[in-house]
């Protein structure tokens, strides 16, 4: 049986369901509450303030080995310190490099790359450069999706035009777009993006929830008798989380927050809802994952060089980019910007709590023998490694053990190995082959050494 379960109701509205153990086919290897295992990328640009010639350490733990959150808190100074709730299920990853030069720019060069591994395009070059192959959210998607499902690709900030979407990758040259809009994406995710513009603002007029107008039908599976506590609880929890989620799109509680949010959606690449925006998106992507809509995801923060202008304790900074580079240009010479490694690693951690938004939606899902977040993982990547904008020691940092597949809770240094074989051990988790149909190990550019990162695999 397919775990894809729908409910069907009013204007044709359909409701996704999450995985339900009791309509599942059992199988001997299969425990309670298993799901398959997804992945999930968020991608920051412009590097981080890592240790890196005249650059200070701020972004790892000072030693490799097991991570706990008493040794992370102790370290607050560190980006990653941001993470300690979740150090058990941790694995921090250093030293992975990209394997081929950019062409004409860094940005671009490295964003072809980053969930790739492929080399960059000749024709066309520059900010315009592209993937010579598919990305792993595509390969998951290709090898592990029900036919024609796609990975849910989206997008959060301003897209300004030099680089917009670096992540999805169908194949050669074939980059997917990303939908910067959650209205959007929650309307196709839910099923409603077909319906008649009229009847959605009826719907809207009337307030309604889709729990509403599913509501026979949701009761009627709820006083099943062959359904189990723990799926009636999943049931109640994933009504409850789409009836939230309805609130933060909508803001249907009161007048003011629908006409904020209404607001927002025509502003949603605008500078300052990138942060509102990227929670929303994120929101999305646990649903998807709960509801077993797709098997990967990615999340684009900020466009190429990101321009986003970030605020820090109350000030609006310059554009990301230019902080990066720690002058006011985005070229190669301009004056310089006070503090702005310091500006830096402020960013790095708003991309932390991001990341940690995500963390917490998955964790919120209770299967039961696990969270949501236990039998999938979560990457956060960047496309650059520091403030140089360098392809060496690009930092990789995981959360979840795709249902024990992955050794969680440890910071490891690899040492130099291309990204390659850190996309195909995320794949191999998943499920995903090489070509003799053993554990995906040639993940990336055929000309790259074929492996497995043996040092996080459980």
């Amino acid at each position: 049986m397919n775990r894809r379960h729908f409910l069907r109701g009013l204007f044709g509205v359909s409701l996704a369901l999450p995985f339900i153990e009791s309509f599942s086919p059992r199988k001997a290897e299969a425990g309670p509450g298993d799901v398959p295992p997804f992945a999930i990328f968020m991608r920051q640009a412009n590097g981080v303030v890592q240790q890196t010639n005249d650059e200070p350490e701020m972004f790892w733990p000072s030693q490799t080995g097991a991570l706990t959150t008493e040794s992370m808190n102790a370290e607050g100074d560190r980006a990653v310190s941001e993470l300690s709730a979740y150090a058990s299920r941790l694995i921090l990853v250093k030293g992975i490099n990209f394997a081929f030069p950019g062409n004409g720019c860094g940005h671009s060069g490295g964003g072809n790359q980053c969930l790739t591994a492929q080399k960059v395009s000749q024709d066309p070059s520059g900010n315009e450069s592209l993937a010579m192959g598919e990305s792993i959210d595509n390969r998951i998607a290709r090898e592990l999706n029900p036919a024609g499902v796609e990975p849910l690709t989206l997008y959060a900030g301003k897209k300004a035009g030099y680089i917009n979407e670096v992540l999805s990758y169908r194949e050669a040259k074939v980059i997917r777009a990303a939908e910067h809009n959650p209205i959007n994406a929650y309307k196709a995710l839910f099923g409603l993006s077909n319906l008649d513009p009229e009847v959605l603002k009826k719907l809207a007029a009337q307030r309604k929830s889709v729990n509403d107008l599913v509501r026979e039908q949701m009761q009627s599976l709820m006083t099943r008798s062959d359904l189990g506590k723990a799926d009636r609880d999943r049931l109640d929890l994933h009504f409850q989380s789409i009836r939230d989620l309805e609130v933060g799109l909508q803001c249907a509680l009161t007048a003011e927050e629908v006409a904020a949010m209404e607001a927002m959606s025509p502003d949603a690449r605008a500078n300052d809802n990138l942060e509102k925006v990227a929670r929303m998106q994120m929101d999305i992507i646990a649903l998807a994952m709960a509801c077993g809509t797709t098997r990967a995801a990615t999340i684009q923060i900020g466009d190429g060089n990101d321009s986003t202008q970030y605020t820090i304790n109350g000030v609006k900074q310059k554009s990301f980019h230019k902080i990066s580079h720690r002058i006011d240009s985005d070229g190669s010479e301009g004056p310089p910007i006070e503090g702005a490694h310091l500006l830096h690693h402020e960013i790095d951690r708003i991309h932390a709590r991001m990341f940690k938004y995500l963390l917490d939606k998955l964790a919120s899902y209770d299967l039961g023998s696990g969270s949501l977040l236990d039998f999938g993982v979560a990457v956060w990547l960047n496309d650059l490694g520091n403030k140089y904008h360098s392809y060496t020691d690009v930092p990789y940092v995981l959360c979840g053990g795709a249902n024990g597949y992955l050794k969680t809770g440890q910071y490891v240094d690899v040492n130099g190995v291309h990204n390659g074989r850190l996309l195909g051990t995320i794949g191999a988790a998943l499920g995903c082959k090489n070509g003799a149909g053993g554990p995906l190990d040639d993940f990336g550019d055929p000309e790259l050494p074929k492996g497995m990162l043996t040092e996080i695999i459980a």
